[in-house]
């Protein structure tokens, strides 16, 4: 624990030195800012803050990921000189790195909705903003530790990782959109459901739409959700399957960290 903390406390001063963290809290500090500012309704502001965290926080973090296992490969050489646990050494890195995202993320929208003066009044929407918030970034560097340690070459780690971002966060729905289209006359709502288990964007999309029960706006797998699930099951469903996520990747990164030789 003593290694883990002592990493954590490192890398936050990392961030904070190279200003990266300050920017990207104040991206959306000042869009949580202008939206509950002029948005009457907050839970459609909250519905727009969610869409953008869908697209911006899984490409921000699994490409910063990525480039901090590729840029803390010297470092690790050096400090696995030392009699440590490697296991303590790649919670501390992950938790170094996934700490100063999430910080800068709750931060700025717990302030971004306090200047604007609805954070008391709005606080269930608020709240599950930052839960998804959180969870794609837990996943999402996950995910690209899991990639940095497994793709040796640097240009190759970073270009799986664009790749797989585009995939979930484009690709995947178009791909639905057409299927959906193209076999409309057949009852594809089981394959609807496990295309939106293998998509943590999708799944917290369908948690967020879920929770309020915005039913025009579920869209095909949400209703698919709704309609299996009912509303309080399938926030149960979504939410947990972001759980195993996040534990999946997580695991796989550590494993593939313990026996990599460096």
């Amino acid at each position: 624990m003593k290694l883990i903390s002592k990493l954590i406390k490192f890398e936050l001063q990392n961030s904070i030195r190279s200003k990266w963290i300050i920017v990207y809290s104040l991206i959306f500090f000042v869009l949580t800012f202008l939206l509950f500012s002029f948005e009457t309704d907050s839970a459609k502001a909250s519905l727009t803050l969610t869409n953008l965290i869908l697209i911006v926080i899984p490409l921000v973090s699994i490409i910063f990921g990525v480039m901090f296992v590729y840029n803390s490969i010297e470092y690790v050489q050096l400090v696995l000189c030392q009699p440590i646990d490697r296991k303590s050494l790649f919670i501390g890195l992950y938790l170094g790195n996934t700490f100063p995202l999430i910080f800068g993320f709750v931060l700025s929208i717990i302030l971004g909705t306090l200047f604007s003066g609805i954070l008391l009044s709005s606080l269930k929407p608020i709240l599950i903003t930052l839960l998804i918030g959180i969870f794609l970034t837990l996943i999402f560097t996950a995910i690209s530790f899991w990639i940095g340690f497994r793709i040796i070459d640097k240009a190759k780690g970073l270009g799986t990782a664009i790749i797989l971002w585009f995939s979930f966060a484009v690709l995947y729905d178009g791909i639905l959109l057409l299927i959906i289209y193209s076999f409309r006359e057949y009852p594809i709502e089981n394959f609807a459901l496990a295309a939106c288990l293998i998509n943590p964007i999708d799944l917290a999309r369908v948690f967020f739409i879920l929770d309020f029960n915005i039913a025009a706006l579920m869209g095909y797998t949400g209703a698919v959700f709704n309609k299996f699930f009912g509303s309080s099951l399938g926030i149960i469903v979504s939410f947990s399957m972001l759980v195993v996520w996040f534990i999946i990747p997580f695991l796989f990164g550590m494993r593939r960290f313990l026996k990599k030789d460096f």
